[in-house]
C-alpha cells in the first residue's frame, strides 16, 4: 500500500513510519518543517513539505493522490494555545478529510484522543482540545466516501511497546505506550474491517494483531 500521514514528523507519525517501511508500504509523511525532513528519510518514509494550516483542499488532494489510505497524526502540539487546536487539531483534521475524498483514497485512519467530545466542557487549553478533537471526529464519521477508523488511545508514555493491549469501543482510562499505538495504526491500516469503528485503546493482555481482528469481528 501507499500510505500518506499528516504530522509526519510526530512522535507516533515517526514509529509508524518505520513499522510501515519495514513492512514494505511505501510511506508518505506530511510536514511543515522542512529541517525534519531527513528524519522522515531515515524513518522510511517521503517528506512532503505542506503546512496544513493554510494549504488548499487540492494542493492536498495532490498529495494524497494515487494513496490506498491517510492517516491523520497531525497534533497542534502540547505547547500550543487554544487558537491553534482549532486550526490544526480541527481545521486540518477537516482539510484532510476533505482532501481524501476528492482524492478518492476512501481508508481513512484518524489518531484522536480519549475522551475527545465536541461539547466537552471546560476553559483550559486541554478542554479546547478535546473539543476540537470531538469535532473532527464527527466531521469524519458523517462522510459516506470514507472508510474511516477512528483511534483514541489513553495517556501516551515513552516506555518501551510490549504488543500487549487493549481495544474496544470503551476500555476505561489508562496509559498506553506510543509504539504500542503505532503498531495498532499499522494493524489497522491492514485490516478493513475496522471501518467504521471508534475505538479507544489502552495498554493490556491482548497481542496487537488479535486485538485488531477482535474488533473487526465485532468483539
Amino acid at each position: 500500500m501507499r500510505i500518506v500521514i499528516a504530522g509526519g514528523h510526530g512522535q507516533i507519525a515517526l514509529r509508524l513510519e518505520r513499522l510501515l517501511a519495514a513492512r514494505g508500504h511505501g510511506v508518505a509523511g506530511i510536514i511543515r518543517n522542512p529541517g525534519q525532513a531527513e528524519e522522515l528519510r531515515a524513518a522510511g518514509a517521503e517528506p512532503v513539505v505542506l503546512d496544513l494550516e493554510s494549504a488548499s483542499v487540492e494542493e492536498v488532494a495532490e498529495v494524497l493522490a494515487g494513496a490506498d489510505a491517510a492517516v491523520f497524526a497531525a497534533g497542534a502540539g502540547g505547547g500550543s494555545g487554544t487558537a491553534r487546536k482549532e486550526t490544526v487539531d480541527l481545521g486540518a483534521a477537516v482539510l484532510f478529510a476533505d482532501a481524501a475524498e476528492r482524492a478518492g483514497v476512501r481508508r481513512h485512519v484518524v489518531v484522536s484522543s480519549m475522551g475527545a467530545d465536541p461539547d466537552h466542557r471546560g476553559d483550559e487549553v486541554f478542554d479546547a482540545y478535546q473539543r476540537a478533537k470531538g469535532a473532527a471526529d464527527v466531521s469524519v464519521r458523517s462522510r459516506s466516501g470514507l472508510d474511516w477508523t477512528i483511534l483514541r488511545p489513553g495517556a501516551l508514555t515513552d516506555d518501551a511497546g510490549t504488543g500487549l493491549v487493549t481495544l474496544a469501543a470503551s476500555t476505561g482510562r489508562g496509559p498506553v505506550a506510543r509504539d504500542d499505538v503505532a503498531a495498532v495504526l499499522a494493524a489497522l491500516l491492514e485490516t478493513p474491517g475496522t471501518a467504521g469503528l471508534t475505538l479507544e485503546l489502552i495498554g493490556g493482555a491482548v497481542p496487537v494483531a488479535d486485538a485488531v481482528k477482535a474488533a473487526a469481528d465485532g468483539g
